[in-house]
């Protein structure tokens, strides 16, 4: 399946929206977090983790399944392919685990957190909550850089389907002239 130029495009443009939208929700989560950890004010406490509610309830699932979704379509409809190059299965694979872990791990220790301070029990791990949005941050920060690099080459099938394209390649996917 190829997509058309305007619709790879229109998925790029919402990819990448999407995408820095969750890069943004990782800064924001962390500096809740961090203020939560931080403060000995009860009351900003409170409103850090209310806060963080309100994001991972609202924005986690869309922003997290609309930038799988679209980096799945661009992989499968672009000449890329999810499994021809490492750094494009290295993009998918770290996004499908951000968003598995977003959604069933971090989101209910976020809603447990603000539960717990609203019936007034303090929170008693807080590294538990500071520690999934630096690791979110860090890997899309990594995912980022490794979409604007594109390290490492070809795969083992992206090597296959060059060469039976009739294009000789290395082992490290570059294309070899007589």
């Amino acid at each position: 399946m190829k997509l058309s130029r305007r619709a790879r495009r229109a998925t790029l443009v919402t990819h990448i929206a999407f995408s820095a939208g969750w890069l943004g929700l990782s800064l924001a989560l962390l500096a809740l977090a961090v203020t939560a950890a931080t403060t000995r004010q009860p009351d900003t406490v409170a409103t850090s983790y209310r806060s963080m509610r309100v994001f991972t309830d609202w924005l986690i699932l869309p922003l997290s399944l609309t930038t799988l979704t679209t980096g799945l379509v661009l992989s499968l409809g672009t000449p890329w392919g999810l499994l021809r190059h490492r750094w494009v299965l290295t993009k998918f694979c770290l996004t499908l685990a951000a968003t598995t872990a977003s959604i069933f791990a971090f989101r209910p220790e976020v809603s447990a957190a603000a539960a717990r301070v609203t019936s007034g029990q303090p929170v008693e791990s807080t590294i538990d909550l500071v520690l999934p949005p630096a690791v979110s941050l860090t890997t899309y920060v990594f995912i980022t850089a490794v979409s604007v690099l594109k390290p490492w080459g070809l795969t083992r099938r992206g090597r296959n389907i060059r060469a039976s394209a009739g294009k000789a390649v290395d082992a490290k996917g570059v294309r070899q002239t007589a």
